[in-house]
């Protein structure tokens, strides 16, 4: 074995790149589930997006176009579930994992022809100068865009969340829903557009393992995404910063593995891959200290 061969530079590049896709499903989930809605169906709207964004990739030629057209293929399955649960008043847990079952369906589905076929360029980014500096330049300022945009939309949701009336409104409806009501704000609207701004980033997570990570597309490309962004939710106690963590840690893991095992280590080959669900949910099972939001997966009915 030759632990030399593994660069700590590139290792944690590749860090960021591996959990971006997890990151941005995360986000949008966390900003759901603090409007008090538990949407399980997380896996199927990456899935979708995947497909989705690779379809329009491939039609367009342009990556930034497939992301937005994973965008909106993620926010329309999203959108299903809003109207099922929000106005029908179908259950949350059931119909979230219907989703999930469906996505992937569709998707299979879609992305009949498709298959082993290469996605359009996505360039990375060299900021100027920051590139340059030894190490650091490597590890933070040589990546491409969707990367730094995961990173805006943790901040981003954090600020909302804590400091605007937008982020008060959507937190108290979370908490409870009958007296976010009764001070006169709309509860089904206010859960609609968390759930859209949800699916539109779970969708740009799937898109972002068939435009960047692989890039081509493939049937169950997400492999189980969706799930750890669930879980990942949970365990960072709902809090943006924490996710990030869980992200990042699960992002680390899963690259150090796969150096691991280019270096010969001798550890079965079907352990180091289970390695990073394992300590990821180790870690954050250690670290959560936080409480759900109190209306979480209850439905609302302003006659109720």
């Amino acid at each position: 074995m030759d632990f030399s061969a593994i660069n700590p530079a590139v290792l944690l590049a590749s860090l960021m790149v591996a959990a971006t896709p997890i990151l941005l499903a995360a986000i949008g989930e966390l900003v759901v589930e603090r409007a008090g809605v538990l949407n399980l169906g997380v896996e199927g709207m990456m899935i979708t997006g995947a497909v989705a964004g690779f379809i329009v990739a491939s039609a367009t030629g342009s990556a930034w176009l497939g992301f937005i057209g994973a965008a909106f293929g993620g926010a329309i399955l999203a959108l299903l579930f809003g109207l099922l649960t929000q106005f029908f008043l179908s259950n949350q847990v059931a119909t979230g994992l219907g989703l999930t079952l469906f996505g992937l369906g569709l998707s299979a589905l879609m992305g009949q022809g498709y298959l082993g076929v290469k996605a359009p360029d996505f360039a990375s980014l060299n900021v100027p100068f920051l590139s340059d500096i030894p190490f650091l330049g490597r590890v933070l300022f040589q990546h491409d865009a969707m990367v730094y945009i995961g990173l805006a939309l943790v901040a981003g949701t954090y600020w909302m969340l804590k400091y605007s009336r937008a982020g008060l409104i959507l937190r108290a409806v979370g908490e409870n829903h009958e007296a976010a009501h009764a001070l006169g704000y709309n509860v089904v609207r206010v859960r609609l557009l968390a759930i859209l701004f949800g699916g539109a980033c779970a969708g740009l997570g799937g898109a972002y393992l068939s435009l960047v990570r692989v890039p081509t597309y493939a049937e169950g490309l997400t492999a189980g995404a969706g799930w750890i962004a669930l879980a990942i939710v949970v365990f960072a106690s709902w809090k943006p910063w924490r996710l990030l963590l869980g992200a990042y840690l699960f992002g680390g893991v899963t690259v150090l593995q796969l150096n691991l095992q280019a270096v010969g280590l001798s550890i079965p080959v079907e352990i180091l891959s289970m390695s990073p669900y394992l300590v990821t949910i180790l870690v954050l099972v250690i670290m959560s200290a936080g409480r759900a939001p109190g209306s979480l997966g209850k439905s609302f009915h302003a006659s109720s």
